[in-house]
């Protein structure tokens, strides 16, 4: 018996056979097994986004590195027959291999990147069709990265859609893209001037001609070109300008829609423009304006979804990168969905996303390989990243590598074939790297990030001072951000400051909280162009004691929030008020001596102990304390504005030993 949605598709096919672009999602219906189990048999029934590793997201789970097949039937109704079907997946991690009647239709190597096949001629019309995807999640020496401590879960962890066009089509296979590329080469106050790239599919030397359309966020249309062109396997390129344009920012984001028009066939993208530089003086500005930027990585996971996150995973997430007030975020390793790019486009939100040239803190990973096979798909999956994500006006520069340790002349020079792969594919935006070693690997790029962390691993938090006054006498002229964080496992506290070990899973909350302290005091922001903190939330991370890495602001659940979330709530959102009670998770003390910490961005809080008021003072910024205080029993801790009140319950230990 066919399912309601393929009565249905056959239905539109029938009432509307001259549509030429449809667009299903397939993601029901699927049943998935692994190849060691030799027999199909057993299958589960699935639904993507998917994977078969969240048993890995429970505390010291084990991730499953094997391969796996995802299969369904299609019923293709033999109203398609004389179109053109397509399958596009959003990711699969690491590798995939798709048959359609067990006919392989083609692989792809990369986990973060889409990619799309034809199956026209693959398909059977009026029947039955059995997709069958073959997916693997072990690491190889061919596949970036190669290094890395985040999760690869493995699975379809995004979306699959089917799409069905006309035989002369604006085409699903360039890059994974949708086939139209907005590239702007000069943007002003009094107009954009740029290229619409278009790649196009049918009958060699068969002309035709295409419509663009730009679409004004108030809905008229801005601009209106047709073009006759030639299919001859060249990308089709139309130049434009827009008069007067209502230019994207980061407090207005003004989007414009491009509709590129074949015939029937339509394919729109939403794009916003805006002029990104980076001065001399290492100021970040948008339209001419500063912008300091206050940034966050992002990894790609959550402790209940694993990396298959959906819409409302993403806008969950941006919503507490925006109360917390930042305004930018780092996809680490790689592009996310687009979904989180629309969303950080509409925002204003600015993002930087990593090419997966990258290595990871364990000295045993190898992040470089000398061979054809790993320099080619690196520079796939960059070419891939580019141009997916080229159109989204809040993505503002590209990432070459990340805290790689070699210095091999094969590396150095690779590294400089990825950077100008990426300003010959976007001229508009500058490449950045991260680094934490001196060299000539910081020279490459057009701007380095410093990850920082003096003060854990190394010497105290006072040392920035020596190192930045370093920094500015002798590379002050590049243009540079700092990047740092700490771990800390919420609910868990100590007074000494000691064995400080990043593989340790019960790091305790205090010491990231005094580690994030003595950074907001020591940053000289006047050194640098933007901030990243490391990281936004914990992640997945069976390399690791406990199986996450403990580093985030919030915990791996992204509800939780962390003192430290508090701190930069009160430094950086500057729309809603914060105050908080520092370590109010803490029920029972041990020490008679205690000091009570408040954030507070309206001034001076009021503070009581007990019905009694107690004098706070301005460590900085935000920051208030007490004096050191001798409390015993039970203690009630309030904290007022004229606005906000926190409070705290908590016991001395010895007063409970007494008892």
């Amino acid at each position: 018996m066919k399912r309601f949605l393929v009565a249905l598709l056959a239905l539109i096919a029938v009432v509307n056979p001259l549509a030429a672009r449809e667009v299903y999602i397939i993601n029901n219906s699927w049943r998935l097994f692994f190849k060691d189990e030799n027999s199909s048999d057993d299958a589960r029934f699935v639904s993507l986004p998917h994977t078969w590793n969240t048993d890995a997201l429970s505390e010291g789970g084990t991730l499953r590195q094997t391969t796996a097949y995802y299969r369904r039937t299609l019923f293709v109704p033999q109203q398609w027959q004389g179109r053109r079907l397509f399958i596009r997946f959003g990711g699969v991690m690491n590798s995939a291999d798709v048959f359609v009647n067990g006919a392989h239709v083609g692989n792809h190597l990369g986990g973060r990147t889409a990619f799309a096949f034809e199956i026209t001629e693959r398909v059977q019309y009026g029947a039955e069709n059995t997709l069958l995807v073959e997916v693997s999640n072990a690491y190889r020496s061919d596949i970036l990265p190669t290094s890395s401590e985040q999760n690869h879960y493995g699975g379809i962890y995004r979306d699959v859609e089917l799409i069905i066009t006309g035989k002369t089509t604006i085409s699903p296979l360039y890059y994974g893209t949708q086939g139209v590329i907005v590239t702007p080469t000069k943007v002003t106050t009094e107009s954009v001037e740029g290229n619409i790239g278009i790649s196009l599919l049918g009958k060699r030397d068969h002309s035709c001609e295409v419509t663009v359309d730009i679409v004004s966020p108030d809905g008229y249309v801005a601009v209106t070109k047709s073009v006759k062109a030639k299919i001859d396997g060249k990308m089709l390129s139309v130049p434009f300008t827009v008069g007067n344009p209502e230019l994207w920012s980061t407090f207005r984001p003004s989007l414009y829609r491009v509709d590129v028009i074949l015939g029937a066939d339509t394919v729109s993208v939403n794009t916003g423009f805006r002029d990104l530089q980076i001065t001399p003086e290492r100021l970040l500005t948008i339209n001419g304006k500063q912008v300091q930027v206050r940034g966050v990585n992002l990894c790609h996971d959550n402790l209940y979804s694993g990396n298959a996150l959906t819409e409302s995973d993403y806008k969950a997430d941006i919503e507490t990168i925006c109360d917390m007030g930042a305004n930018a975020i780092r996809s680490v390793e790689g592009p996310h969905d687009q979904l989180l790019y629309d969303i950080c486009d509409s925002k204003g939100m600015l993002v930087w996303i990593d090419s997966p040239l990258c290595q990871s803190p364990f000295l045993s990973d190898i992040a470089y390989y000398n061979s054809a096979a790993f320099e080619n798909n690196g520079k796939q999956q960059l070419k891939e990243i580019i141009l997916q994500n080229i159109h989204h006006p809040s993505v503002s520069m590209w990432g070459v590598f990340s805290l790689l340790r070699g210095r091999s002349p094969e590396l150095m020079a690779y590294i400089k074939s990825l950077n100008t792969l990426a300003k010959s594919l976007d001229p508009s935006r500058p490449t950045v790297a991260c680094s934490d070693q001196d060299g000539d690997i910081n020279f490459i790029t057009d701007l380095i990030v410093w990850q920082q962390s003096v003060g854990w691993d190394k010497g105290n938090v006072a040392d920035l001072d020596v190192w930045q006054t370093a920094l500015r006498s002798s590379w002050g002229h590049l243009r540079q951000g700092v990047c740092y964080g700490a771990g800390g496992t919420k609910g868990h506290y100590s007074e000494e400051l000691v064995n400080r070990n990043s593989s340790q899973h019960r790091i305790p909350e205090s010491w990231q909280t005094r580690f994030h302290e003595g950074y907001v005091s020591h940053i000289d922001n006047t050194l640098f162009w933007g901030v990243w903190l490391n990281t936004m939330f914990d992640f997945g991370a069976v390399r690791h004691a406990g199986g996450f890495r403990n580093s985030g602001l919030v915990c791996f659940d992204h509800k939780q929030a962390k003192d430290s979330y508090y701190l930069y709530r009160t430094l950086w959102n500057k729309r809603d008020n914060t105050l908080h009670i520092v370590g109010r998770k803490r029920e029972v003390r041990s020490r008679n001596s205690q000091v009570i910490k408040v954030y507070c961005s309206q001034g001076v809080p009021t503070l009581t102990i007990n019905g009694d008021s107690v004098v706070m003072h301005n460590r900085s910024q935000g920051i208030f304390m007490t004096d050191s205080l001798t409390l015993n029993g039970f203690n009630t801790v309030i904290a007022t504005t004229p606005t906000l009140r926190d409070s705290t319950t908590f016991t001395i230990g010895n007063y409970l030993k007494r008892k």
